[in-house]
């Protein structure tokens, strides 16, 4: 690629978003997640932002590390045919909100603890609460 400048597809900022999502999950930070790779938290930093591209092996290697089949970085994609992705490179994805909650941290955290929970009574207990604290009840 001498010479080039690699500008990341929209499908490249997908999967990337959603190793995010699956890493952060998980409870993993970057260093966890690659030392589980063999290789260093900045190239899984560069490659969740997309500033890298990630190779077939090496996304394979991210979803066993992360117990996830390789399917789950492309669900979401329009359509996840070969042929609309060889047609048009730059494929209109939703744009997310930047004031989306499900892309916070925060929202991801309190979903990994609440799935945590026990029993279905402590998870009923906390949506209650939650119910509670919004008015919601």
């Amino acid at each position: 690629m001498a010479g080039k400048t690699y500008i990341p597809s929209t499908v490249d900022q997908h999967i990337g978003r959603r190793m995010q999502l699956r890493r952060t999950m998980l409870g993993l930070s970057l260093k966890d997640l690659a030392q589980k790779c063999g290789v260093t938290f900045q190239q899984i930093q560069k490659y969740e932002t997309a500033d890298n591209r990630i190779s077939a092996s090496r996304l394979f290697e991210i979803g066993s590390a992360m117990q996830t089949p390789v399917s789950f970085f492309f669900n979401g994609l329009p359509g996840n045919m070969p042929d609309e992705t060889r047609a048009n490179r730059s494929i209109h994805l939703h744009q997310p909100d930047a004031d989306d909650p499900m892309l916070r941290t925060e929202s991801l955290e309190l979903i990994r603890l609440y799935w945590r929970l026990a029993t279905d009574e402590q998870r009923a207990a906390v949506i209650k609460m939650l119910k509670t604290f919004t008015g919601e009840d």
